[in-house]
């Protein structure tokens, strides 16, 4: 009853967050053992967390960032690498989600960045519309995985599992999602006849005066992991440094930020910190019912009673997150799915650091299909380009993240090598 109503509210045009807090209330209400001041406890008990800090942190970091021109230096650098090949700035814009994934940390801020700026470069070099479109919001699944994942943060907070460790195991995954996506824009554009963007190869000077004066963006994911690592700092006080570093490059590196771009930075960041921890209030009312309920335990004893195979429990649980990020935002998805899920891949002995990345891989993947893809929908908007000719374009892309998350299911030293390597 309670999902049925969550689901009608949704399609009534209610704003998630409400379409969650009024599905806890009701449950709240319609509970006689239950009163309504618990679900106001539990939405206050939600926000009483140290690692939560971490996500208002590099959500400003991110914005400040991009007023500063290190985008715009990421961009050059991205266009001189890739340009070149059969597909052009199809490549480009991958690339650039990898080197933007420690900068931005949102897959949604990836991509309407990307279609703001390289759509309609894409449409005048020869790409199509639609392959423009699927390219940039497919190759924002690479921001799931580089740190500093936001999904990954709050995974990490719900689930009770190492942020760092999280951080390093999403690297190798978030480079081998770079490089098959570069595959099928290689393979497409051959197909299709798309042209590269660049006449030649780039020079080894060129790439490294560009590297050069890119050097603090690129240097910025390392050092979030270098310090975390080595206990310098919490998560949380590395997002805090983030913001410092942030300011500190753009004005005495490039010399470009000013107090005008701060404001800026933080009006726009009060608007989708607000949006997120609103959600996650939301959501403390309804991990509630969901633990009072002990829904955990049985749907961990249900699975038990299939199978105790860990890859066809890891599976299985990989495509129910299909299946629900199809139709619920990817936030909603970790927040409500997380307490589920980890207790019940730890009972078969899955690394919940292992499940954690390919869970963000699935649960972001959601945003890129229909009928609640907000990645989709915002690229669609912004290119003034139909849901159909962006799906026709973006199957085979679906075809290689699904292929490498199974790649991955089957083979977890390929996500685990490092953070074992290094914890």
């Amino acid at each position: 009853m309670i999902f049925l109503i969550f689901i009608v509210l949704l399609l009534l045009g209610l704003p998630l967050a409400f379409s969650l807090l009024v599905s806890g209330f009701v449950y709240f209400i319609s509970a006689d053992s239950l009163p309504m001041v618990v679900a106001v406890q539990r939405m206050v008990a939600a926000s009483q967390s140290f690692p939560l800090l971490a996500v208002p942190f590099f959500i400003l970091a991110g914005h400040i960032m991009n007023h500063s021109g290190i985008t715009q230096r990421l961009i050059y650098f991205s266009n001189l690498l890739v340009a070149w090949i059969s597909g052009g700035l199809a490549h480009v814009t991958i690339v650039l989600s990898a080197l933007m994934g420690g900068v931005s940390g949102s897959a949604i801020a990836d991509a309407a960045m990307q279609s703001r700026i390289l759509g309609k470069p894409m449409q005048d070099s020869g790409l199509s519309k639609g392959f423009s479109a699927a390219a940039i919001t497919v190759s924002a699944l690479i921001t799931a995985c580089i740190p500093p994942s936001i999904g990954l943060i709050l995974y990490g907070y719900i689930g009770n599992v190492s942020i760092g460790k999280l951080f390093i195991a999403g690297l190798i995954p978030g480079v081998l999602l770079t490089l098959i996506l570069m595959l099928v824009v290689y393979w497409q554009a051959k197909k299709s006849g798309f042209k590269s963007e660049g006449a030649s190869k780039p020079q080894f000077k060129q790439i490294i005066t560009a590297m050069n004066d890119c050097k603090w963006a690129l240097l910025f994911p390392v050092i979030l992991i270098v310090t975390i690592r080595f206990g310098i700092f919490t998560p949380s006080e590395a997002g805090a440094f983030a913001v410092i570093y942030a300011c500190v490059v753009g004005k005495l590196a490039y010399r470009t930020l000013t107090i005008k771009q701060v404001v800026e930075s933080l009006h726009e960041s009060v608007s989708d910190i607000g949006m997120i921890m609103l959600i996650i209030l939301a959501s403390g009312v309804i991990g509630y019912m969901v633990a009072y309920e002990q829904l955990p335990v049985s749907i961990t004893e249900t699975m038990m009673g299939l199978t105790q195979q860990p890859l066809l429990v890891m599976l299985i649980a990989l495509f129910l997150l299909l299946c629900v990020g199809i139709v619920m935002e990817g936030t909603v998805t970790v927040l409500l799915l997380t307490p589920i899920l980890v207790p019940m891949v730890q009972s078969v002995g899955i690394d919940p650091v292992h499940f954690g990345i390919l869970m963000m891989i699935m649960v972001t993947f959601g945003g890129t299909t229909p009928p609640v893809g907000v990645a989709m929908y915002a690229v669609c908007n912004i290119l003034n380009c139909s849901t159909s000719e962006y799906l026709k374009a973006a199957l085979p892309f679906f075809a290689a993240v699904i292929f490498l998350v199974v790649l991955l299911a089957i083979f977890p030293s390929i996500v685990l090598f490092l953070p074992n390597l290094l914890f």
